[in-house]
């Protein structure tokens, strides 16, 4: 781990005044920077002020940049105005690899400021502040604090621990309708004029920007990945620790290489399936409450790179950390669910099997990327013989071996149960 050089304050691109960097500075800046910042942004009005900071811990649980639970008092209290705050910091000048990660930030800032507006068609943490200086990544974004696990509000679930959610169709139908809402008010034009300009359509870098799989090292990638599972098939279906299928794996996911740009053109192809959509929105980024008649409802958090992409990448995006039983008996549903749901918000009439089709190219795509998992899971967990399957406390315990062992799995049982190596074959519909 190695630390960078550390910025105190940096003067915000979106309201013009200097904000703090990090949390020693934001309490330097006390109740007279939140004043001045809630009231910029229209948080706060002019006739009320912060009065005390009485509560500022900083909190380093995942992510890049550092983050803080922050507590204060208001002149005059109203319904509207959160006492208890999140903070969230683009930066970490303590872990250098934690800091590159904060190329996240400015789109993230740009969505909380937007969802001030009236009529923001998803449930998102109340934002009372949120800035960002372009030319050093260095933001800051202020909102309410989610209260987890108090009265009508589920407590967080860990990602990739779904087999202890209760009701995960429940909660994963919820989080694929809020995707649809938002991306087909986008559509319909429902975000206001700015959203163009805050999350402009960029094919090139969708399409012809993105990293390109080199063929010789992938197919180290691949061979280490199948020798992982069938040397470790205690951690995953029996389906999957298959040889055959393995085998069958590791020569698909080399002709994928070669056709990966016309995957990735075919992918953004589509008009209408391209939208302002939330990448991550899997059962961690989210908080779940009950509504008095016992409806379950969803909001959103962590909004790092939202911009417009394939809808099918922000299917993806909540359900790919699912168990392979999620997907085995509700896929289908759920994308029906999207179907109904972004044409209901304005957006245009989708067709499931089309949506399908481009879930899973993109599943496919996606496996390419984790056939690094066994490095990663083997730094954590260096025996994982050790473990009893893949939900032994090991993986509990270890959060970054367990999202990538189970992420894996995930998209290998697509790849195995949805047959995504047809889409490879020179007679594939899209091909044609």
């Amino acid at each position: 781990m190695t630390s960078t050089q550390t910025i105190d304050w940096a003067q915000g691109d979106m309201f013009g005044i200097a904000f703090p960097a990090h949390p020693e500075a934001l309490k330097a800046g006390g109740p007279e920077f939140l004043t001045r910042a809630f009231r910029m942004s229209g948080a706060l009005g002019l006739d009320n002020s912060v009065m005390q900071i009485t509560r500022l811990d900083e909190w380093m649980l995942g992510g890049t940049g550092v983050k803080a639970l922050l507590s204060v008092t208001y002149e005059r209290e109203t319904p509207d105005l959160p006492r208890d705050l999140f903070v969230k910091f683009s930066r970490n000048f303590q872990d250098q690899v934690r800091d590159s990660g904060r190329y996240h930030m400015p789109p993230e800032v740009r969505l909380a400021n937007l969802s001030r507006e009236p009529g923001f068609p998803v449930a998102v943490p109340k934002c009372l502040f949120a800035d960002i200086a372009q030319d050093t990544l260095t933001g800051i974004i202020v909102t309410e604090r989610i209260p987890y696990g108090e009265g009508a509000v589920e407590p967080h679930y860990p990602k990739c621990m779904d087999h202890l959610l209760p009701e995960p169709f429940a909660h994963y139908s919820v989080l694929i309708a809020n995707l649809a809402r938002l991306s087909g008010a986008y559509k319909a034009g429902h975000l206001g004029e700015s959203v163009e300009r805050y999350f402009p359509l960029d094919l090139g870098r969708l399409v012809t920007g993105r990293p390109r799989f080199e063929k010789v090292l992938l197919a180290k990638r691949i061979n280490r990945l199948a020798e992982f599972i069938l040397q470790y098939p205690h951690l995953a279906p029996a389906h999957i620790a298959d040889r055959a299928f393995l085998e069958d794996f590791c020569a698909d996911a080399l002709s994928a290489v070669d056709l990966q740009e016309d995957i990735w053109r075919f992918l953004y192809s589509q008009p209408d399936l391209i939208a302002l959509c939330h990448m991550n929105a899997n059962i961690d980024n989210a908080w779940f409450w009950h509504e008095s008649d016992g409806t379950l409802r969803a909001g959103l958090i962590d909004w790092g790179s939202v911009g417009q992409m394939s809808v099918a990448s922000s299917i993806w995006g909540c359900i790919g950390a699912a168990e392979p039983e999620m997907h085995d008996r509700h896929l289908d549903e759920l994308l029906e669910l999207f179907v109904r749901e972004y044409a209901h918000a304005g957006g245009p009439v989708l067709d499931r099997d089309e949506l399908a089709q481009h879930l899973e190219m993109l599943a496919m795509m996606s496996a390419l990327h984790m056939t690094t998992a066994p490095p990663a899971i083997l730094r954590e967990i260096p025996d994982p013989g050790a473990a009893s399957d893949r939900f032994d406390p090991l993986f509990t315990e270890h959060e970054t071996a367990r999202v990538q062992l189970k992420v894996t799995i995930a998209l290998l049982n697509m790849w195995e149960r949805r047959k995504l190596g047809r889409h490879l074959r020179p007679d594939a519909p899209w091909r044609c």
